[in-house]
């Protein structure tokens, strides 16, 4: 959940238990109808995977993405119930969430210490697929996966690349992907955005600034509220006016996590 520090300064403690607790009922029903584990809670954050002996390997991508845009699914009838749960009519909060999913190897097992253990799961790719949460409030958008996850789930799902990052803590560059919807289901207004999108994309790493803001420009002309377009017309005002270095490959590096 999203901006929940902010949420919880106007609620009670146990208006906020029941907030939470809500939340964390229905966002939890999509992943295990998915066939998906719960690892832990985290506060307002799941942590679930999928995997063998659980799940076959090549269907562990595509069903954490089903999950993921179950979800966001859900999100609107959750926000709907809020007057009810909280008892309130008026300043009901605009609850938001972000999902981050990245794909390949992980430990999972029996972890812990000599008097206490749990089932869970660590490794690079639990650690992408948390930096991907947070990456999502750079860029305004609630679903972002990693490019392994891209391509396994590819045949079930909508996508556009949003970026090439360095994430915080890590040395290698990965290119990042916003899921749209199920396959074949996305609306023609998205499905121009995102070859807008692409075509914004390409230009930026060519450095041709004057033609990435004009496709940037174009991408919020249909969808205004677009995050991402916003942060690479911000981006490119600044280039525009620093040029990046001469080995410069079009990778962003990120200072927050």
């Amino acid at each position: 959940m999203a901006d929940v520090t902010t949420i919880s300064e106007g609620l009670t403690p146990t208006g906020l238990v029941n907030v939470i607790n809500h939340y964390l009922t229905t966002m939890s029903a999509p992943i295990r109808s998915g066939n998906g584990i719960i690892d832990k809670y985290v506060g307002d954050a799941i942590m679930a995977f999928w995997g063998p002996p659980f799940n076959d390997a090549a269907e562990q991508a595509r069903l954490a993405c089903l999950a993921g845009l179950g979800q966001l699914a859900r999100l609107q009838p959750f926000r709907d119930a809020l007057p009810e749960l909280m008892g309130i009519r008026r300043g009901v909060p605009e609850i938001h969430m972000r999902i981050g999913i990245a794909t390949g190897e992980a430990v999972v097992g029996n972890i812990g210490s000599d008097v206490s253990k749990s089932y869970t799961v660590m490794g690079d790719t639990v650690n992408l697929a948390s930096r991907l949460e947070g990456v999502s409030k750079t860029y305004g958008t609630h679903l972002l996966v990693d490019e392994t996850t891209m391509t396994q789930a590819g045949d079930a799902i909508e996508t556009r690349e949003i970026d090439s990052i360095l994430v915080v803590g890590k040395t290698e560059a990965h290119r990042i992907f916003e899921v749209l919807g199920l396959k074949g289901e996305i609306d023609a207004t998205r499905g121009a955005l995102r070859e807008r999108f692409a075509a914004g994309l390409a230009a930026y790493r060519g450095q041709a600034w004057a033609e990435t803001a004009v496709e940037f420009k174009a991408c919020l002309a249909r969808v205004p509220d677009d995050g991402p377009a916003h942060v690479f017309l911000e981006r490119v005002a600044h280039l525009s006016a620093h040029a990046p270095a001469p080995d410069w490959n079009g990778v962003w590096t990120l200072a927050e996590k």
